[in-house]
């Protein structure tokens, strides 16, 4: 069927901004953000796959699964063609190019202060533009395989998916984006083009283009040139039923490191694919109440020398998961743990004070408006809420709108300390 492109203009009185949202006659959704006065543009090119989507239904019903890491070592073929690499095109554009998979999705970008258009031509063409063959796709094993094993020897790396692996049952974020050695070595042209025919399609993909050169009359005029238009697919993900419970509570491992680490997790019972904005406006006003540095948790284990300024949270959300972690350096990882468990179970009891949810929610209504000062920021954002179903000007109001109530509220619900587990790094014997 013929579609014709839709621009929407939406505006935020909070930002006293505008950005434009585009439906392409292909099949795409665009995210045009001007900056005035800005020099560089930034380009974020994105399809709503990452590592965790290795079982799904193709077109014909058939449900596959496919090797771990396999989205990551697509990003990398993506690269190639038959008429050349895309980092030497870029190279003769002058722009900053690269790609990154992550847990969900899986992203091509660019900025470039000049030869914008002839940038962009590259992006939307080499996306759209895949070539895998035997010889090169084993090509690829070696190289994808050194990267597998530096990141094995990353402390820092091994932290964190350690204490995915023993929080998960079955989700498949418990695996390493990049897979394995033995995952990547069964990986085929065939089974290539079926994650990319899946779900590099138009109507599973975005663009966002942020800066100086992002006007939506020059974007569409790109788009009608260069995007090939896509039918619409249906190629549904599956994830496997996931316990609210842990695996267990405690994993460690030694590596040649001279202060160990912890990653403490708290796992959420999710019964949804997705948060919220508002959902995501109040865990970040609790996180920050709760361990920011002006907190009273961030005081007891620094005056107990257990954390330094190694020490950090996160609220680790996506596709039927949601977790708060806790980590960083510790000479005494498990009395650091113990504090926070501690801290997090009597919080329940007495919720958060009223003095504690106003310094958060200034700061991080403060943090959230400073972080539409940067392209990449923006782009990025905007990408995450199209593919969430969010939007990107609704938060701050989300934010300004979130109560005491509230923050108590969602601490209930992502905190439970007998769902929590502990992941430590040690040092070797020898060390």
């Amino acid at each position: 069927m013929d579609r014709t492109t839709v621009t929407e203009e939406i505006t935020s009185s909070i930002l006293d901004d505008k950005y434009y949202k585009i439906r392409h006659k292909s099949g795409l959704t665009i995210y045009v953000y001007p900056k005035d006065g800005f020099k560089s543009t930034y380009a974020l090119f994105g399809a709503k796959y990452g590592s965790i989507n290795t079982t799904f239904k193709k077109e014909n019903g058939e449900q596959i699964t496919v090797p771990d890491g396999i989205a990551h070592y697509l990003e990398h073929k993506l690269f190639e063609s038959e008429d050349g690499d895309a980092f030497v095109k870029y190279a003769k554009t002058g722009a900053s190019a690269n790609a990154y998979t992550s847990f969900d999705k899986t992203c091509y970008l660019f900025s470039c202060a000049d030869n914008f258009e002839k940038s962009m031509q590259i992006l939307l063409e080499f996306v759209q533009d895949p070539y895998f063959t035997d010889e090169t796709v084993q090509k690829e094993q070696g190289i994808i395989g050194q990267e597998i094993r530096m990141y094995d020897d990353d402390p820092n790396w091994r932290v964190m998916f350690n204490l995915l692996g023993i929080m998960y049952h079955n989700h498949p974020v418990k695996i390493d984006i990049a897979g394995t050695v033995e995952s990547i070595a069964e990986i085929t042209p065939q089974k290539l083009y079926d994650c990319y025919n899946g779900f590099y399609n138009l109507h599973n993909m975005a663009l966002t283009v942020v800066g100086g050169k992002a006007q939506p009359e020059s974007i569409i005029a790109m788009a009608d040139k260069y995007l090939k238009n896509a039918p619409e697919k249906d190629v549904q993900s599956t994830f496997p039923a996931e316990p609210e419970t842990v695996v267990k509570d405690y994993v460690e491992q030694k590596f040649p490191v001279t202060v160990p680490l912890f990653h403490l997790g708290f796992k959420e019972n999710v019964q949804k694919e997705r948060l919220t904005d508002k959902e995501m406006a109040e865990s970040e006003i609790l996180l920050f109440a709760m361990a920011s540095g002006s907190s009273a948790l961030y005081r007891t284990l620094e005056e107990q020398e257990l954390i330094n300024n190694t020490f950090d949270y996160e609220h680790f959300e996506g596709p039927c998961y949601s977790s708060v972690f806790f980590g960083g350096e510790s000479k005494n990882p498990k009395k650091a743990a113990e504090i926070i468990r501690a801290y997090v179970d009597n919080l329940l009891v007495t919720g958060v004070s009223e003095k504690d949810f106003e310094v958060a929610k200034r700061a991080v209504y403060g943090a959230d408006i400073f972080s539409f000062n940067r392209n990449e920021s923006i782009a990025g954002i905007l990408m995450d809420c199209d593919f969430s179903g969010r939007e990107l000007f609704h938060y701050p109001e989300c934010i300004k709108n979130t109560t005491l109530d509230d923050v108590n509220r969602r601490l209930h619900q992502q905190f439970n300390s007998k769902h929590s587990a502990l992941s430590v790094i040690l040092p070797l014997d020898n060390v």
